[in-house]
């Protein structure tokens, strides 16, 4: 959800609210930077206010012919601009480690919501539109932050800057406050040739994206197998790579102003001393409000930043709004408290009288009601969108039925801990989830703790560890987003290599092999007869081979379950389920 052009504008009670409750929860766990961030801008802001005074005094010395402005100024003008130049580069670091810590922090806190939210809340929306949140959002973050910062360093040089004017002349300081705003034009248009594109910045963004897409996209797998702590390390190494490319970037930029400062300090020493050599020769006259003018001059940036400051702001507090809605999101699907763990049995699963209604009112499920025996193998078929697959996310509590209940082994789901209840499931989709990482990695997050040996047993059982050690690295070998390096067949034994290693109690299978061609599906058929030998098997089954080896059949139609009974059972009954085997619903495969 990237910000729009123009700030979303808060009122101010909400945008104190924002900002205290970023103070408390992120930006107050890094004293030690803050306090080095402060010490630099009051060094900064101290030194500023100097210059005029001391280009006064360089000039008051030049007027009467003084030899100092020769040996003693430029020395003292070098030193200061020096001290200035250090002063400010630590002053940028420092601020930009503290508002990188914070964003990093804020990220973490996103992405565990996310990773944990509710199954409904992720699937509302499209996987980029969450990734949006950790790139735009946090960009415009960090830049009011950075902004916020600065702007403290910005008044206190003003505010320096306007003593000096002061106490140089008074009268002139009134006069200068009205003709202010026409000095300070020119320097706006030249701000504007400042900005410079970061194409590192953009890689590292772009990679955040990926993965975070990915993430998202597997919300299903993840919950299922338990693997939002894993998702989370994952995450946390991809912002701390971030936060690393972002502060190299700052400590590039920061290096430019203290640079052209020194120069700058420099020259205007090297000319101070041109100019002085000549009036200790008798030569040219001294401008009576040099110092005055200077101080004028000096003061035009950082006004020019405060201008900038309400618009950064609000693009920043407007994203951290949405963050924190993301963060404070109520979830449903959650262990109720004391919740026990999953009674132990041979993974008996009942649906009685469920029904199921999305947030938008549609009905999924409608009195929905059978049982699946241990062992067994059920077998939900009917026409697209009569509720199979919404069935079978309620095993795992995907979803919670809006009437009824789901049993397994006497216990509805309910009532005990997700922990227990997702450990004792396996899940293999259409779309096989293959992860970023080695085949080792993706087949052991099935158990995590689970040995070598028993990943390649699983494998094998699986008919993957063939075509696993023939890879360029065995099992050491990156699969690439989306398991990229591997056919569609090989992809689907991985998912059911990890869920044979999970030894699960039931087994949850959505048309696992509807996307693969006749040889691929060949070799995962035999892996599935292994896999689901001696479990509870619910299957969204499109296979006629399938349907027809089920111990049950269950035939579903716009949410109900129309009739049930076995292969020839149902074919004597001349019913939807005779009609679909007529129309050559399934595949003969």
């Amino acid at each position: 959800m990237a910000p729009t052009s123009k700030a979303r504008r808060l009122d101010p009670e909400a945008s104190r609210a924002l900002i205290l409750r970023l103070w408390r929860e992120e930006v107050r766990h890094h004293p030690r930077r803050i306090l080095l961030a402060l010490l630099c801008t009051g060094l900064v802001a101290g030194l500023t206010a100097l210059y005029p005074v001391v280009i006064q005094q360089a000039f008051d010395l030049f007027a009467v012919g003084d030899q100092r402005i020769v040996w003693a100024i430029p020395p003292a003008i070098v030193a200061l601009t020096v001290a200035k130049a250090l002063a400010q580069y630590g002053q940028a670091v420092s601020i930009q480690s503290t508002v990188l810590r914070v964003i990093e922090g804020l990220q973490n806190r996103l992405f565990r919501a996310l990773t944990r939210a509710d199954f409904a809340a992720v699937s509302r929306e499209a996987p980029a539109r969450h990734a949006a949140r950790f790139t735009a959002d946090a960009a415009a973050i960090r830049e009011a932050l950075t902004k916020a910062i600065n702007a403290v360093a910005d008044v206190l040089t003003v505010v320096g800057l306007v003593a000096s004017m002061v106490w140089l002349d008074w009268k002139m300081s009134l006069i200068a406050a009205l003709l202010y705003p026409v000095a300070v034009v020119p320097i706006l248009k030249l701000g504007k040739r400042i900005r410079r594109a970061s194409g590192g910045m953009q890689e590292r963004l772009g990679e955040a994206a990926a993965v975070l897409t990915e993430s998202f996209a597997a919300a299903r797998v993840v919950r299922t197998y338990r693997l939002e702590a894993a998702e989370e390390a994952r995450a946390a190494r991809l912002f701390a790579n971030l936060r690393a490319s972002l502060l190299s970037i700052a400590r590039t930029r920061a290096s430019l102003d203290p640079m052209l400062e020194a120069i700058g300090g420099v020259a205007v020493a090297a000319i101070l001393a041109l100019v002085g050599w000549r009036v200790s020769q008798g030569e040219g006259t001294v401008g009576e409000f040099t110092g005055f003018v200077a101080a004028l001059l000096i003061a035009s940036r950082p006004v020019r930043a405060l201008g900038s400051l309400n618009a950064a702001l609000q693009e920043g507090l407007a994203g951290l709004s949405r963050v924190n809605a993301v963060i404070d999101a109520p979830r449903r699907i959650e262990d109720r408290p004391g919740a026990p763990a999953l009674p132990p049995g041979h993974g008996r699963v009942g649906f009685e009288d469920v029904a199921f209604a999305y947030e938008d009112g549609r009905v999924a499920l409608d009195g929905v009601t059978f049982v699946a025996e241990p062992g067994q193998t059920i077998a939900l078929v009917g026409p697209s969108g009569a509720g199979k697959s919404t069935a079978l996310a309620l095993v795992p509590r995907l979803y919670d039925p809006t009437a009824g209940r789901v049993t397994m082994d006497g216990a509805d789901l309910r009532a005990v801990s997700l922990e227990s209840l997702r450990d004792a499931i396996a899940y293999v989709g259409q779309d096989a989830v293959v992860f970023d990482d080695t085949a080792l990695a993706n087949i052991a997050c099935g158990r995590p703790g689970a040995t070598v040996a028993e990943v390649e047993e699983a494998a094998r059982a699986a008919a993957a560890h063939d075509f696993i050690t023939a890879l360029p690295e065995g099992y050491g070998t990156v699969l690439g987003p989306g398991g990229a390096r591997l056919s569609g067949g090989q992809r689907q034994r991985i998912s059911l290599a990890r869920a044979l290693l999970r030894n699960p109690r039931v087994l949850l299978l959505d048309e696992a092999t509807s996307a693969l061609d006749t040889t691929s599906e060949a070799a995962v058929q035999v892996a599935l007869a292994r896999l689901r030998a001696g479990r509870t098997t619910l299957v969204v089954a499109h296979r006629l081979s399938t349907v027809r080896d089920a111990d049950l059949i269950v035939v579903m139609d716009a949410g109900r379950v129309a009739e049930s009974g076995t292969h020839a059972e149902l074919l004597a009954a001349g019913g939807l389920y005779a009609g679909l085997v007529r129309a050559q619903a399934f595949a003969t495969a």
